[in-house]
């Protein structure tokens, strides 16, 4: 059993902070992510779980040991990097089991691990190529594969999929995930990508200037985001804001439109805040929308669409703020055109316009 648990770590490069002092604690074979905007501190964070950056304050636990001070080997993880670093003259098979050999295992020890991890990523018939003739998707799954035969008590993954295509990139999040399924290993996971991030934790960890804004299931920070950047990190297309002021139970967007306060919150006559609607809880009259006892309704023109198949994104202008929203039974519509919108108010948020606070209970 390895669980995983960070307290106070920070790291300092001089006078310069880019983590501050986080907590997190990961159980034994949990998936998770941590997710954020480049310079958040997410990488550096990884790197100090493997040993690879120093620790400037704070301690690290890896099962029930403090590793601050253990060098990477000694941590028993194994890192999957960006770049694959797979040696181009060694075969799949040599590539695999580099690590065992090293650590001098008995040739049939390094034999069977090898064909075990082989087995499990679909590479037996590749066994004998050579990197250069792999796919890059393949060449990602040897590095996984060279991670497993190690049997560590964590698995590091940092930006795997940053160097594929749209298409391997959806088909190793799907290897990725079978291979959590199958080793039932401890996987913490950086990326800046929000759509990896949602797919494949068992929770997120957001963070921001080196701080940790955020933990939540994925549905918990999609649905209960703690404040307006989770909200507009968080999600494909980002939540929409508009700035608004509240006026007797009512929202007063920046052009006089008025709505009820989404149910469920309550604020203060005229304070400053920013609603937020995700672009599936604001549709066209007449198309499918969340079941709900809440809904405002307003005009708006169309700038702009995005047709996607099933379901196209329009682009429209409200109170003199962009906005997105969605029409599921797909129609031409032309630049100007003016729809009228629902906006299923239960489904909303508002945030506080100065410190971008969620002001949902």
């Amino acid at each position: 059993m390895a669980d995983v648990v960070l307290k106070g770590v920070q790291k300092n490069f001089g006078a310069l902070a880019v983590v501050h002092a986080i907590d997190l604690s990961i159980v034994h074979g949990e998936f998770v992510v941590l997710v954020g905007p480049s310079g958040c501190g997410k990488s550096t964070t990884l790197r100090m779980i493997a040993g690879l950056e120093d620790i400037s304050g704070g301690t690290v636990q890896i099962g029930d040991r403090v590793v601050n001070d253990l060098p990477p080997r000694d941590r028993n993880i194994s890192m999957v990097f960006q770049n694959y670093a797979l040696y181009p003259h060694m075969t799949v098979r040599e590539n695999l089991g580099f690590s065992l050999h090293i650590a001098k295992r008995p040739k049939d020890e390094i034999d069977k691990a090898v064909a075990a991890a082989a087995e499990i990523l679909s590479l037996t018939p590749l066994l004998d190529r050579r990197p250069g003739q792999l796919s890059g998707g393949q060449r990602q799954r040897v590095a996984m594969g060279r991670a497993i035969v190690r049997h560590p008590d964590v698995f590091l993954f940092d930006e795997p999929l940053s160097n594929l295509d749209a298409k391997l990139r959806t088909q190793m999040r799907v290897e990725i995930k079978r291979l959590h399924q199958k080793v039932g290993t401890t996987i913490i996971y950086v990326t800046h990508d929000q759509v990896e991030a949602m797919t494949l934790a068992d929770r997120i960890v957001i963070m921001r200037d080196g701080h940790i804004v955020q933990i939540g299931t994925p549905l918990d920070v999609f649905e209960r985001p703690m404040n307006a950047f989770v909200a507009t990190f968080i999600g494909s297309p980002p939540m929409n804001l508009l700035p608004a002021t509240v006026h007797d139970g009512q929202l007063r967007l920046a052009d006089e439109t008025t709505m009820p306060v989404p149910p469920g919150i309550s604020v203060r006559n005229g304070r400053h805040v920013q609603f937020g609607v995700r672009a599936d809880n604001i549709m066209p009259d007449g198309h499918a929308m969340p079941p709900t006892a809440h809904m405002a309704h307003v005009d708006m023109p169309v700038t702009l669409t995005e047709p996607l198949g099933t379901e196209t994104l329009l682009f429209g202008t409200l109170a003199g703020t962009e906005v997105q929203a969605k029409m599921l039974n797909p129609r031409p519509v032309k630049p100007g055109e003016v729809l009228r919108f629902g906006i299923a108010l239960d489904k909303c948020h508002l945030f506080d316009a100065e410190t971008g606070a969620s002001l949902r209970a």
